[in-house]
């Protein structure tokens, strides 16, 4: 009987998980901040900031956007670039979704771009996010894109978010946050050193 309690208990307990991760309008976000962290996989926000002299090689990589546009690293060729990589139903990612669209605005005029990488999701999932957290960057898709999986994989798991790649204007790792962005300067000052390095390596 004890048994039967406890499974049942449980059972509620996933169908109420279920339900709140199914309507576009939940707080989950909410959920997460008050501690509730089910239903990701994620780091803790930890900061690696990379040397210059350590860094590997440039990412290459090409996917479909979701907008059905192709995008693809030659785009952003001499620019600093945020990858972010995320999901529809990641508390976290929601979290920190207004963070990242205010240091990609905030860091226009440096030349910095964004794109999001969608790790789950089909374009109408990924789509509705966008609309809902105001995000004026482009994602792709990356679930069944092999390739690109295989071309990010060796900077990022490809299977965790919220995680946050900072590449330099050479299109190499410059920062690598794991985890969710709490605080919107942290990323900006990356982003912002990442610029002013590739300036300098163009004016010498």
């Amino acid at each position: 009987m004890k048994r039967r309690l406890v499974a049942a208990v449980l059972a509620l307990g996933l169908a109420a998980g279920l339900a709140a991760c199914s309507s576009p309008n939940d707080d989950l976000a909410g959920q997460y901040r008050d501690g509730d962290n089910k239903g990701f996989i994620s780091g803790d926000g930890t900061t690696t900031e990379i040397p210059e002299a350590e860094r590997g090689a440039p990412i290459a990589f090409s996917g479909t956007a979701v907008d059905g546009s192709t995008i693809s690293s030659a785009d952003y060729a001499g620019k600093p670039l945020v990858l972010n990589f995320w999901y529809a139903q990641c508390g976290p990612c929601r979290a920190e979704a207004p963070l990242l669209e205010e240091v990609y605005t905030d860091t226009q005029e440096v030349g910095a771009e964004f794109l999001g990488v969608n790790i789950y999701d089909g374009p109408e999932q990924a789509s509705a996010f966008e609309r809902n957290y105001g995000i004026s960057y482009p994602s792709l898709l990356m679930q069944g894109d092999s390739e690109l999986k295989l071309a990010l994989a060796a900077s990022a798991s490809v299977q965790a978010a919220p995680t946050t790649l900072v590449l330099d204007t050479e299109g190499r790792v410059a920062a690598r946050i794991v985890g969710q962005l709490r605080d919107a300067g942290i990323l900006r000052t990356l982003v912002e050193d990442a610029a002013k390095a590739g300036a300098g390596a163009g004016s010498s």
